[in-house]
């Protein structure tokens, strides 16, 4: 029973009707800084669901009618609404996820700007005339919506993430059924809310929950589905892009990441220190972009780390809620498990814990923002993307030897470079395998660029008009 007054009681979101599941069956929602339950969330049934794939077969009928002009101008007063209350929104994700407030309270803004840019991107969505070689005859290409969708979002940004999808696929004239994390409901709940009080017509969007596989098998399955989206670890995206290609289904998978760091000896390392150190534990590291595998050369590897590990040892660990707090819980008890698992296997091979390395004890999820230096390849942590706060070192020397390192692994979502060099930057940027890479900057995400990774950090982009065109399908018409 849910008896926290602060956090609202999440519902099943369905032909735009807010409601608990069709049997009444539930799942605890567990606050991850002090392991208290704070709500019980309702778990779709197979009737629930065929009710969500009906409203969004109806609704796609609906809103692909709309115009662009009329379709943006809801996506602006949904972005004015999640401006208003970014607050009350920040505040339900640190409950629920555990980032401080300061970060979900930012991160609620960062989803109205979201909505706000692929309302305008929505109007230019252009298809061509192509010239014909036989007269009287026109050759058309257009654009159109490509179905109703099915999107799958984790916890670690449970408003950034649903927002890229929901924006782009509702600017396109889609309709979505989206399964959001069970860990973090209230997020994505209060942007469904958000759409349905800026006037989205019933039935565009659906909100379900329950036990993920069940979910998006039945979801895939559906042939009234003809478009996923999901974001999530690369093991669960394979799984699902079976299950789509099995129907033959457009998917745009974004999946895990071991973000390469290369610091070159002529690096800024004033600057490159806290910048560096603000993005690996922002979030307590849950991030897939997060830089995470240092590679230093050898000339500055020694002071880098005893810069880095100063900035890692001020960070203040506590409840999301305390505005004094600049790195919260982990979101759930698996990521403390892993960390304690990752960070003692990597001693045991030779790595040198330089600070942190262990559980805060007490309730929550904490862990210490930790350093380990001079880890050898045969680290688990070299090798598996850790999601959490713990940044690996290695030293280089040689250009090619440090571009062998980066490109090593099969991710390729994030990769970051430092150097002074205009000719080094153009060099690294030229032979990363990344499908985004930061040089002297570690902010990769804004509505209109592209986000995505390669090899099996995953394919195809959410953000820019690259997101856009994810939606919608190129049809070819000779008129004559």
């Amino acid at each position: 029973m849910n008896d926290d007054h602060d956090y609202p009681k999440p519902t099943l979101f369905i032909a735009g009707v807010w409601r608990a599941a069709g049997d009444g069956a539930t799942i605890p929602v567990v606050d991850p800084a002090t392991g208290a339950t704070i709500a019980d969330l309702p778990v779709a049934t197979q009737g629930d669901l065929d009710e969500a794939l009906a409203a969004a077969d109806a609704g796609f009928k609906i809103w692909r009618a709309v115009s662009a002009y009329d379709r943006a101008r809801v996506l602006r007063r949904a972005a004015d609404l999640l401006r208003e209350r970014a607050s009350q929104i920040g505040a339900i994700s640190t409950r629920e996820q555990g980032k401080p407030i300061s970060e979900s309270t930012a991160e609620a803004f960062a989803c109205a700007d979201i909505f706000d840019w692929y309302a305008e991107e929505a109007r230019r969505a252009y298809g061509r005339i192509v010239p014909s070689k036989h007269p009287g005859v026109r050759h058309l290409v257009t654009k159109e919506p490509i179905g109703p969708v099915a999107a799958f979002s984790p916890w670690n940004f449970p408003t950034t993430i649903p927002s890229r999808k929901l924006a782009a696929a509702l600017a396109a004239g889609c309709s979505v059924i989206i399964k959001p994390a069970e860990e973090t409901p209230g997020s994505a709940l209060a942007l469904a809310r958000a759409l349905d009080d800026a006037g989205l017509p019933k039935g565009v969007l659906n909100v379900v929950f329950g036990v993920p596989p069940d979910i998006s098998s039945y979801l895939i399955a559906s042939p009234v589905i003809r478009k996923i989206t999901f974001t999530g670890s690369t093991a669960v995206g394979k799984q699902l892009g079976v299950l789509a290609a099995r129907v033959m289904k457009p998917t745009t998978m974004e999946l895990g990441g071991h973000a390469p760091v290369i610091v070159f000896a002529d690096a800024d390392l004033d600057r490159a220190v806290p910048m560096l150190a603000a993005g690996k534990y922002r979030n307590a590291g849950q991030i897939c972009i997060a830089p995470t595998r240092f590679y230093l050369h050898e000339s500055i590897h020694d002071a880098f780390v005893e810069k880095f590990a100063a900035a890692a040892a001020r960070l203040r660990l506590g409840n999301g809620l305390d505005p004094a707090t600049t790195m919260g819980p982990l979101a759930n008890p698996r990521r403390l498990s892993a960390m304690h698992d990752m960070v003692a296997e990597a001693a045991a091979t030779g790595a040198r814990v330089v600070t942190g390395g262990d559980a805060t004890g007490g309730a929550g999820n904490f862990w210490q923002p930790t350093v380990l230096a001079d880890v050898p390849n045969a680290a688990r942590i070299m090798n598996e993307e850790p999601f959490g706060p713990v940044a690996v070192t290695q030293r280089f020397d040689r250009f090619d030897d440090v571009v062998a390192q980066a490109n090593r692994l099969p991710y390729g979502l994030a990769a970051y470079a430092w150097t002074r060099s205009a000719r080094t930057a153009a060099d690294i940027g030229d032979v990363i395998e990344a499908g985004m890479v930061g040089i002297n900057f570690v902010g990769l995400t804004g509505p209109e660029t592209p986000f995505g990774g390669v090899k099996e950090s995953g394919h195809g982009s959410e953000g820019g008009s690259e997101g856009l065109d994810a939606y919608l399908h190129h049809k070819y018409i000779a008129q004559g």
